[in-house]
């Protein structure tokens, strides 16, 4: 225990006492994990908590208890390993005892004679989860935040049984879902409904008196008037579903996460019951990533999400912001729709949207009922909250309705002309404390609050679609845009459960700026006569969520095309105009069908005979990329390299194991070989020298 002693470890506790059931002739045990915190401090386990764990399970086993039940503090069961501490791990040796730790420490309840339970009070991950999986039977609270496995996302395994109970609890089609899939798509997780329908909880309980309910089910469970049955999970369908899942990692990593496919190999193991043999895989695997650089890589993107969002650089304090009674939207479009609800939904405030005639606002509405309407049927929504957003929404053509609005923000037509028409009516409407909300996703905010007689009260506000999955805002402060303004930009960003980043008044500012770099440089080598298939492919290696062609075509060729036309003309050394992908853009056909280039698009191409290599391409891309990352932070656009990378993970969902972009770009050497410097510190999202 001592080599594997972690001076920083927020050590969680134990806590045992025993607890007289209504039924049974003898005391429960009861073991709660309270790391002395609040909730927003979740439990976690260390080298400490792990021996606080095991000594509570001596005690309480030594007490002939009628059950043993483990639950956590207030809203909180376990969230798993404590991550803090894995960079502190010296050697391959170290990495392999905490395995075996924590695997030995949750044998015991596994292995008990006396019946064990899981009272699973609230957000459970990682090893919180597999703790509780090690338990012979489950309760669930329905008011648990989050249950999930997430550790192939960070560019590790499930570690202390995960990989060898879940498939033998739940079948492998799911177990492969909830490893693999879940973490690979922006790290979702499971509701608790979901997850007692897969099988991982036996009973689904109230919030309310979670744990009265909980003793008194395992209580007729000990006693035998419940009994508890479990699907017979199928092992003839193991192979060919992990044979599904291999190739479908293929097709969309083409082995950029060696953590996935380390958890497909310990999937494999565990079809064969053999607990000892796969519980010792998962040890060798923990060992190996712990020192790899997609793991640091994913810890430092980790990092990121979790604090630096939550605290935005920059932000001013949140004491200036104004409050907001009234939200008016100019436009009636589907972004403009999307940004209607969302603001209703978590600002419950009226939000009133306006166009130019009466059939666009009406269209306008009827989707955001009709959205109202799906959550409802798919029970997202209970009927008293779709009842009052459906009186929150409205719609007109005048824009008077603005008047008393505390936050206007438009979402018209992409020109900057029409943009600056808006303000110069509206600003003759609305209060002169009023904040003016852009969603422009090019356009600078300077030129357009320019000939305002407030221009301090213009911000950006640049939404990321879709608007309700991804989390990032990028919050842009124009030249004259003042405190009061930028403090209650941040402070509604937070309302809609946004993770706002601070960004100066640049050209695209910066997902769209190094997106149309990257698609860019690949689209070059299209024109320089590169074939199609081969660009989309040669950035493959990097393992990213969609091949280029497949981007370019969610962005859509003419909004691309538009974007990469507002950046020529700021920066015409590095941005081109690519006549091909207006012809594209023109024609209205899609570039990818199935993932396979559209041979009717190849036809339109007008196209050079210095076709690039692969290799070449994925180079020039990343090289582009490392250039005008260096410049960005040059001229100040955010404050650091960090802010960049929560960029391109939040609003372009760039994988953790990439870290984002500057990790990469460090570790293949790019960095330097391109700006003569790393963009950030040897160690930071990498392994030390």
């Amino acid at each position: 225990m001592s080599a594997l002693a972690a001076p920083n470890e927020v050590v969680t506790r134990a806590l045992l006492r025993q607890v007289n059931v209504p039924g049974l002739d003898r005391p429960a045990a009861l073991i709660t994990l309270d790391n002395g915190l609040d909730h927003t401090k979740p439990n976690t386990f260390g080298p400490g908590g792990l021996a606080s764990l095991d000594e509570a399970i001596t005690a309480a086993l030594a007490a002939d208890p009628a059950f043993v039940a483990v639950t956590g503090k207030p809203y909180i069961f376990c969230v798993g390993a404590d991550i803090v501490g894995l960079p502190q791990l010296a050697d391959r040796a170290q990495a392999l005892e905490i395995g075996r730790l924590g695997h030995r420490v949750f044998a015991r309840l596994r292995d008990s004679t006396v019946p064990t339970f899981a009272f699973v009070n609230g957000a459970a991950m990682g090893g919180g989860l597999e703790l509780a999986l090690h338990c012979h039977y489950r309760t669930l609270s329905g008011g648990a935040a989050a249950l999930a496995l997430p550790e192939v996302s960070l560019g590790l395994v499930p570690g202390w049984g995960g990989t060898q109970l879940l498939p033998n609890l739940i079948g492998i089609p799911a177990a492969t879902q909830v490893i693999i899939q879940n973490p690979l798509m922006q790290n979702k997780m499971l509701k608790p409904k979901q997850a007692a329908e897969l099988g991982i909880a036996d009973i689904l309980l109230e919030p309310a008196d979670f744990l009265e309910r909980s003793l008194e089910w395992a209580a007729d469970v000990v006693r035998g008037r419940v009994t508890v049955t479990r699907p017979e999970v199928d092992k003839d369908m193991w192979a060919g579903v992990l044979y599904f899942a291999r190739e479908t990692l293929n097709q969309r990593l083409h082995g950029a996460v060696p953590a996935a496919y380390k958890a497909l190999d310990l999937l494999e193991t565990a079809k064969d019951g053999d607990f000892a043999a796969g519980t010792a895989a998962e040890d060798e695997a923990l060992a190996d990533l712990v020192f790899s650089e997609e793991l640091r890589s994913g810890l430092y993107a980790f990092d990121l999400v979790q604090r630096r969002a939550k605290r935005p650089a920059g932000a001013p304090d949140k004491g200036l912001a104004r409050t907001i009674t009234k939200v008016g939207i100019v436009g009636a479009g589907l972004m403009a729709s999307q940004l209607a609800l969302l603001f209703a939904r978590r600002l419950q405030v009226p939000v009133v949207m306006s166009d130019l005639d009466q059939s666009r606002v009406d269209k306008g509405v009827g989707y955001v009922h009709t959205q109202i309407e799906k959550a409802v049927i798919k029970g997202r929504m209970d009927k008293g909250t779709a009842a009052k957003l459906y009186g929150l929404v409205s719609g007109t053509v005048d824009k008077g309705a603005f008047a008393d609005a505390d936050f206007v923000i438009e979402a018209v037509f992409e020109d900057l002309g029409v943009k600056k028409q808006v303000w110069a009516e509206l600003e003759k409407i609305v209060s002169p404390e009023a904040v003016l909300a852009t969603n422009t996703s090019s356009l600078s905010i300077t030129e357009m609050a320019a000939d305002l007689e407030h221009p301090e009260r213009v911000v950006g506000f640049h939404f990321f679609n879709p608007v309700a999955v991804l989390p990032l805002l990028e919050i842009v402060r124009g030249e004259r845009t003042d405190d009061v303004t930028l403090a209650t930009a941040f402070a509604v960003g937070k309302q809609l459960k946004k993770s706002s980043v601070l960004v100066s008044d640049a050209p695209a500012f910066v997902v769209n700026r190094l997106l149309t770099r990257f698609l860019g440089t690949v689209f070059a080598a299209v024109d320089a006569g590169t074939p199609l298939d081969v660009a989309n492919s040669a950035l493959d290696p990097l393992g990213l969520p969609m091949r280029p062609l497949a981007l370019l075509q969610l962005v859509g060729p003419a909004v691309a095309y538009h974007v990469g036309g507002t950046l020529h003309a700021a920066y015409p050394d590095r941005y081109g105009v690519s006549e091909n992908l207006k012809r594209i853009a023109d024609s209205g056909q899609p570039i990818v069908v199935d993932d396979q280039v559209n041979d009717e698009v190849a036809k339109l191409l007008v196209v050079g005979d210095r076709p690039l290599t692969a290799e070449q391409v994925r180079q020039n891309a990343l090289d582009a990329l490392a250039q005008e990352i260096r410049l960005m932070l040059d001229e100040g656009v955010v404050a650091e390299a960090q802010d960049i990378d929560l960029c391109m993970i939040l609003g372009a969902g760039w994988p953790f194991h990439l870290g984002g972009v500057t990790p990469y770009l460090d570790r293949t050497g790019t960095s330097e070989r391109v700006t003569g410097q790393r963009f950030l510190p040897r160690g930071a999202a990498s392994l030390p020298a």
